[in-house]
């Protein structure tokens, strides 16, 4: 029988999902195990062989495919642990890096820090001056070769870098995205001297026009490729020695998958990959519920995510930022604030309670972990409110210390602030809520879309203990807290569930819209690159499919909207239909009458993205229906929880989820134990169980 494996390497757990693609899912947790987390995934492996009562062996021969994210580039970059890396630039040009294109002080800056001009600065720089150096050569704007390369003096910089130590080299000319010809000879005169050394092009990796952002891609995917390949290879090689006959498939920021034998090529694409998960399993999701929108909330123990799903598509980003340098590749559009279980709690000079960004982490924890940690966090907080049992997590294998938490809310909370350790939790719990519901509507909102379309799914270890509370003013229509087999997994299940999906894209600054002769030049050039990409994947695809956009932008504007291009035959009308479509979406996000079209249009960008199936489709199979809707089987007792300021402590009924059946409908107030968290569902809202095991939550009318 064949499976289809997702594996989510995060920081503190490894999360893994098995479907045999004939209803059966399995889930595992095992703890990351850096710097080898290797064994952590094989030990992921072990536990999936177990709940499916087969050897390891067994189950991997078995295996269509390996999906795999991991938190390994993001973190080499943040941390600054990262391959030494040397930069070959156009005589004249390699400063670009160091200026920053004059907005290196407030790149990835929130609103606020922007406006803070005393305290911006510039971060570090990528690479010393010393590794950055120039070669002789000039491309123009039409990609027209004006100054040949001079081979020679790419040789003697080449043996500088390398007598340097460099583990990389990045290449990055001026118009290379036009004519990438000269760096891919650098690229052979370098493997010529040190055939072994880690060599990216720019006009491989980033051939977007814009010098510093793709100059920093390049950097970047040089720093982190190395150690990637380090990682990803020999893993491979594990897993192949075990049985393994399907590819090993590494998560993109973009949302799907490429093979592991190229991720180290492209490694910047991997670097939102931590993300990418929790959204593409809530697309799976939406697919089966039924759901066109949808927003997906993943509250960790240190982050709140939130991602858009819209028309079934995940909102897209044409880029992030990292350490203030710009990084061009797609990416799903995430928000995030730090505010997860185990945001701190304290109270600033001015005596307002302040909840994140700063966390607990894994070490030492929430004060209540008993593992050393003194502060209050989010999590001490739901303990003293009764929403955690005092028995612990885990089914009681994580026990909970009451007395520690209380006397962390006290010190550093209830008594700054002349409350009572109750009412600093419930104050701390309603915080959580409130700053989380704040960033749903500001990302809602700024996208130019109304709450009130979407379904809210949420996942995570503290997404489903606060769900209904950072919901309440949303005025979404329901709340789903995805259950059944994967509540401990669920952006493995994501994983398990993603396609293979590769771009390509060329620059092309014009007029538009451009007539059909262009159209038609540029997406035959991008579609034919794409083909061969899809070929050197060697795995079988079940499907492809194709999406083609373009970034447009008002003339003398300095960003652009990723429009979607019809996918079929172009006529000398399409141009303009491009447009009339560029022009609704940007009045959508911008308001009615916002768009000018008398300031002229430009195109910047052209791109295609392919998404190709694999193996068969990944679904939630479906749980036993229940004889009625009373839940009573399932109840495990009551205890004294505060969901609501106002109400206080009431007995709340607790339910054991592993009794739970389709069908099932509960009342708030309501708690349901889940072995890896903790479902609320607050007076005026009721849950209800549906087919694939998921409690969906609704707002009651009248509700308090």
């Amino acid at each position: 029988m064949p499976y289809a494996l997702g594996i989510d390497v995060g920081g503190t757990f490894t999360d893994a999902v098995a479907s045999d693609g004939a209803g059966r899912m399995v889930s595992a947790k095992t703890p990351t195990t850096p710097p080898n987390r290797e064994i952590g995934v094989l030990r992921a492996i072990e536990d999936l062989a177990g709940e499916l009562d087969v050897g390891v062996g067994e189950l991997l021969s078995q295996t269509d495919y390996i999906a795999h994210g991991t938190t390994a580039s993001i973190n080499a970059l943040v941390q600054g642990s990262v391959a030494e890396v040397g930069l070959i630039a156009t005589k004249g040009h390699r400063d670009a890096i160091y200026i920053m294109n004059a907005e290196g002080r407030t790149l990835g800056k929130s609103a606020h820090e922007v406006q803070d001009t005393l305290r911006q600065r510039k971060p570090a720089a990528l690479i010393p001056k010393s590794r950055a150096l120039e070669v002789t050569e000039r491309i123009d704007y039409a990609g027209r070769v004006l100054v040949p390369l001079d081979e020679d003096e790419v040789r003697r910089v080449t043996r500088s870098l390398v007598d340097q130590g460099v583990e990389a080299i990045a290449v990055c000319l001026l118009w290379s995205f036009k004519n990438g010809a000269h760096e891919r000879r650098i690229r052979e005169l370098i493997q010529e001297i040190a055939p072994d050394l880690y060599v990216t092009l720019s006009s491989e990796v980033s051939p977007r026009i814009r010098e510093f952002a793709r100059t920093s891609t390049t950097i970047m995917n040089a720093q982190v490729g190395p150690k990637l390949r380090t990682y990803l290879l020999p893993l491979q090689k594990q897993l192949e020695e075990g049985g393994l006959t399907g590819p090993l498939l590494v998560m993109q920021s973009e949302g799907g998958t490429i093979t592991a034998e190229k991720a180290p090529e492209h490694a910047i694409t991997t670097v939102g990959s931590v993300l990418s998960g929790g959204v593409i399993g809530g697309m799976r999701l939406a697919e089966q519920l039924g759901h066109r929108n949808v927003i997906t909330t993943d509250v960790g123990g240190t982050t709140f995510l939130a991602g858009l799903i819209v028309d079934r598509e995940p909102v897209m980003a044409p880029g992030s930022v990292v350490n203030q340098f710009p990084i061009n590749a797609a990416t799903i559009r995430v928000h995030t604030i730090g505010s997860g279980g185990g945001a701190l709690a304290t109270v600033d000079a001015g005596g307002n309670l302040r909840l994140g960004p700063r966390s607990a982490e894994a070490v030492p924890g929430p004060a209540c972990y008993g593992n050393g940690g003194t502060r209050p966090t989010n999590t001490d907080a739901n303990l003293v409110l009764g929403i955690l049992s005092e028995r612990g997590l885990l089914g009681g294998r994580k026990p909970l210390r009451p007395d520690l938490a209380r006397q962390a809310i006290h010190e550093h909370v209830a008594q700054p602030l002349g409350l009572a350790v109750e009412e600093a939790a419930i104050a701390i719990h309603e915080v959580q809520n409130a700053q989380a519901g704040d960033l749903l509507r500001r990302a809602v909102v700024q996208a130019g879309y109304d709450p009130r379309d979407f379904v809210v799914y949420a996942f995570g270890g503290a997404g489903p203990a606060h769900c209904a509370g950072y919901c309440q003013d949303l005025g979404v229509s329901e709340v789903v807290v995805p259950l059944g087999p994967v509540a401990s997994a669920f952006s493995a299940y994501g994983l398990a569930a993603s396609d293979v999906v590769l771009s390509a894209e060329l620059s092309d600054p014009s007029a538009f819209p451009v007539g059909k002769a262009t159209l038609e030049s540029h997406y035959a050039r991008l579609e034919a690159d794409l083909q061969r990409a899809l070929d050197r994947q060697q795995v079988k695809f079940r499907d492809v499919t194709l999406q083609r956009e373009v970034d447009l932008r008002y003339s003398m504007q300095v960003t652009e909207l990723a429009t979607a291009v019809p996918d079929t035959k172009f006529t000398e009308h399409t141009g303009h239909e491009i447009l009339e479509r560029f022009e609704e979406q940007y009045e959508r996000i911008n308001g009615s009458g916002a768009g000018y079209r008398e300031a002229g249009v430009q195109a910047i960008t052209y791109r295609v993205r392919a998404k190709a199936g694999l193996g068969f489709p990944v679904v939630l199979p479906e749980v036993p229906e229940a004889d009625g809707p009373d839940p009573a089987a399932a109840l495990l007792g009551e205890r004294s929880v505060c969901l609501d300021s106002q109400l206080g402590f009431v007995p709340t009924p607790v339910y054991d989820y592993a009794r739970l059946r389709a069908g099932h409908e509960l009342t708030g107030p309501a708690i349901v134990e889940v072995p890896t968290t903790v479902v609320v569902v607050p007076a005026g809202v009721t849950g209800r169980v549906d087919r694939l095991g998921n409690l969906v939550l609704s707002y009651r009318e009248g509700r308090p």
